[in-house]
């Protein structure tokens, strides 16, 4: 989506993607502003008969009473359009923003993992929270100016100048003046909100961080350090929004000292005119109403230059997020994934992450229906493979298949739909335990149960409060760590697919959840081609095969036994975790 800067486009991008599916409610909401913004005229226009009729010496009351009841009905009908056009318009402002929102998180949701580690988490709340809300300053500014200021300095104005043109002009007169001020004034309050925008966004990142990082901060006594840094941005956004404010400000005063240059002529001049009585008090009061009232409507008028201002900004934010593209993209002519276990082959791939080479040709075949462990030192690309199995990330060279089909021929739903990962961090949201493994699913009878008893969870339910249905708090805090690994197993089961990925699934687990954990994952991992991450070598002595990975290569494969025999890297890791009591 290509990204413009000017007026224009970020309204008629609005209207085609989200105004003009409610085309009948807007429209109906638009002529009641309409018709409210033309009631003032109406009413200024009244001035003429009240103060020349109804207030004249030896007037009847009922030339009174026939001017108080049009005046009655005037603002009854701006009672009524008021109540309808702010009704319409905060549902269609509410119904956009909320579009919005889930536009922009289904975006989100698409784009890279890549995407993810440059951009904060908390920056990306504000785009989708913070920025949209701009949206709605956008949406009443803007329609507001339109349809109801601007067609109440219509009608206004033209009382005016129905009353004495000569006036109206005089009263305007200064008006040209402050064409060129506001458009300097306009660059300033845009330069400006930009910058608050990225100070808003540099906040909440730094909320976030503090938010999910209190344990260590707390540990390492760094309280006021993170206050400080928090601090520095709160007053940079201060000083930003500050000038912000003073651009916005500056036109409607600039309207107002004009206005006061200009009532001075009309005042003199029409004095003059009603002294010689060729105009009447009612005429006067009739024109100095209507500009009276058409200044107050000029003034946000002239403001809403500053507010669309500060509202573009952050709708620039907004469009250039929705321009951000995956790079990993589906195939043009996608093949199935393996819907049971095959093997899974990797023959010469590579990865690279800018001058930095992760993976250097490798090259193994995990067997279909066994499990594979993967060891190494730290950095030797264990993890790397797992996400270029799920395409988070593409190979730089080389190819992996599934069975006989080429990763990058198969659709992405398809292919990540094929693969259950257990980690080490059980990513677990803040909802209840059933929720966690069905994610809205509805199970067919049984099954539920089947895989709370498979992977161990039903061992703890009877000792918390409402079992399957109690909350595991924000990322599984209400739990332990072996609990939320075996609600994350059940999950597991519950996706029953034909490949499982196991990465440090157990190591940050104390021996005794450890060996229940390991006995689900065993019953997860059978008839499933399994390939399996591990540091702790016991964990792995099992398997089918071991593929021993370091420096981004493949030193050496083959059984724990054949492995050991052979007094090469596995055998030195091995016997450098057992000389460190790290098996015992």
């Amino acid at each position: 989506m290509a990204v413009m800067t000017h007026s224009p486009s970020h309204l008629r991008w609005l209207w085609q993607n989200y105004l003009s599916k409610h085309k009948g409610l807007f429209g109906i909401a638009l002529a009641a502003m309409a018709v409210e913004g033309s009631t003032m005229g109406a009413l200024s226009w009244m001035m003429r008969p009240l103060f020349d009729t109804a207030f004249a010496p030896g007037a009847s009351r009922d030339g009174a009473l026939w001017v108080g009841l049009v005046v009655l009905g005037i603002f009854t009908i701006r009672a009524f359009t008021s109540v309808i056009q702010k009704t319409g318009f905060t549902r269609l402002s509410q119904q956009m923003v909320g579009a919005i929102r889930q536009d922009l998180l289904r975006h989100l949701m698409r784009l890279d993992g890549a995407f993810f580690q440059t951009n904060p988490p908390g920056a990306l709340m504000q785009r989708v929270e913070g920025d949209v809300d701009t949206v709605t300053a956008i949406w009443r500014s803007i329609v507001a100016g339109m349809g109801r200021d601007m067609v109440s300095v219509i009608a206004l104005f033209a009382v005016a100048v129905s009353v004495d043109w000569r006036w109206a002009a005089m009263a305007l007169v200064g008006i040209p003046a402050i064409v060129a001020p506001s458009l300097v004034l306009q660059k300033f309050v845009r330069k400006n909100a930009h910058a608050a925008r990225d100070v808003a966004g540099r906040l909440s990142a730094r909320l976030n961080e503090v938010v999910h990082g209190i344990i260590p901060i707390k540990l390492n006594q760094i309280e006021t350090y993170q206050q400080d840094r928090y601090a520095q941005l709160t007053r940079q956004r201060v000083r930003v929004e500050t000038r912000a404010a003073i651009g916005q400000a500056t036109l409607p005063g600039m309207i107002d000292i004009m206005a006061g240059v200009g009532f001075i002529g009309v005042f003199v001049f029409g004095g003059a005119q009603i002294a010689a009585g060729d105009k009447t008090i009612g005429d006067f009061m009739a024109f100095f109403t209507a500009i009276g009232l058409a200044f107050e409507p000029l003034r946000r008028l002239a403001a809403l230059s500053g507010t669309w201002q500060m509202a573009a900004a952050g709708m620039d934010r907004i469009r250039d997020l929705f321009a951000q593209q995956p790079q990993i993209t589906a195939p043009a002519h996608p093949r199935p994934a393996p819907q049971t276990a095959a093997e899974i082959r990797f023959d010469g791939v590579r990865l690279q992450y800018g001058e930095t080479e992760v993976l250097r040709g490798i090259s193994f075949t995990a067997e279909a229906g066994k499990t594979t462990a993967l060891v190494g030192p730290s950095g030797a690309g264990k993890s790397s493979l797992f996400n270029l199995l799920t395409r988070l990330v593409n190979p730089s060279g080389g190819q992996i298949t599934l069975g006989d089909v080429p990763l990058d021929a198969i659709d992405l739903p398809q292919l990540r739909g094929a693969f259950s990962v257990v980690s080490q961090d059980a990513a677990l949201f803040d909802d209840t335990i059933g929720e966690n493994i069905l994610f809205g699913q509805t199970p067919p009878p049984g099954a539920l149960d089947r895989v709370l008893d498979d992977a161990f969870v039903s061992d703890f339910l009877p000792r918390l409060s409402a079992g399957v249905d109690t909350p595991v708090g924000p990322g599984g805090s209400a739990l332990s760590g072996g609990q939320r690994q075996r609600v994350a197993i059940a999950r597991a089961l519950m996706r029953n697919t034909p490949f499982l990925l196991l990465d440090e699934a157990t190591s940050a687990l104390d021996t005794q959840s450890e060996k229940i954990v390991q006995a689900a994952l065993e019953r997860l991992a059978a008839g499933r081609t399994t390939l399996v991450i591990a540091h702790r070598l016991s964990t792995v002595q099992s398997a089918d095969k071991i593929v021993v990975l370091d420096a981004g290569q493949v030193v050496e494969e083959g059984t724990h036994d054949a492995l050991l025999a052979k007094g090469g890297t596995y055998a030195r890791l091995h016997q450098m975790q057992f000389s460190q009591g790290d098996d015992a």
